[in-house]
């Protein structure tokens, strides 16, 4: 009886063993741009019930990534995954509620798998449910509720929580105006290049908002800024930093596009 005993445990052992092999060179493939090879090898994982595996067969559904894109593909994977715990699947079953991907867009069902991936100090989700009472979507708006997300995350070091944070203090949203906290929040963002606080850097430059008045920085967060964002909000930032030179001298223009090369060069450790 011992031996059989022990030759089943052996077999559980080696099937284990080769369970974790099969899943880190999947995890490698991806990692080395072989997306096809990849979901080859997660398939049969995920087939078997591994959780970081369907979840990771769910983001290849739902990006397209060495598969034809599939939304429905995507839920089912991602929901088989989330319901072991999974939480990159929770949230990830959370943004596609949010966004009405393969599903209806239905903000309460994206508020529950944030939430509970959230309670587990997940910062994308504490980030995202702080939007959402931000916005008051799928909830009554709720500046506390927001704050007390957008913190949980920033102290994180997530950057989009650490601007939105800072937007809070600039603006007083929800709590006192403190430019002294807005600055200090936006720095942290920028120095990970969140663009957003960048610009909104310069414009606390720009207006001596809890600093004294430096056309020379703001000139420089605004276009370190514009330089990395291609939206409306670059053209913003160069609109800015484009008024803010017509107060500058040439020299003072010189200096202040010297400092900003030197910015993006240091990836914003060294911004002046």
């Amino acid at each position: 009886m011992r031996r059989v005993f022990f030759a089943v445990i052996m077999v559980v052992v080696c099937a284990t063993v080769a369970t974790a092999n099969s899943y880190e060179d999947a995890v490698s493939a991806l990692l080395h741009g072989d997306h096809t090879r990849a979901v080859r090898l997660f398939r049969p994982l995920a087939e078997q019930g591994l959780a970081s595996a369907q979840s990771h067969l769910g983001e290849m559904y739902r990006t397209g990534e060495g598969i034809t894109q599939d939304y429905q593909e995507a839920l089912k994977w991602y929901r088989k995954a989330a319901e072991q715990g999974d939480a990159w699947a929770q949230y990830n079953l959370g943004l596609m509620y949010y966004f009405g991907q393969g599903i209806p867009q239905n903000y309460q069902e994206a508020l529950k798998w944030y939430r509970q991936v959230a309670e587990r100090g997940f910062a994308r989700a504490q980030y995202n449910l702080g939007l959402m009472y931000y916005e008051g979507k799928g909830v009554s708006q709720d500046y506390q509720e927001a704050l007390m997300y957008y913190r949980a995350a920033a102290e994180q070091g997530f950057a989009s929580a650490q601007g939105s944070l800072g937007l809070m203090y600039h603006e007083g949203n929800g709590v006192s105006q403190d430019y002294q906290e807005a600055l200090t929040w936006y720095r942290k963002a920028a120095k990970q290049g969140l663009q957003q606080a960048q610009s909104n850097l310069g414009v606390m430059y720009d207006l001596g908002q809890g600093v004294p008045q430096d056309y020379i920085r703001a000139h420089m967060w605004y276009a370190t800024a514009a330089a990395a964002l291609n939206d409306e909000n670059g053209k913003i930032a160069k609109q800015y930093r484009d008024v803010v030179a017509s107060r500058l001298t040439t020299v003072e223009i010189r200096k202040a596009r010297a400092m900003a090369r030197r910015c993006q060069k240091t990836k914003f450790k060294r911004c002046g």
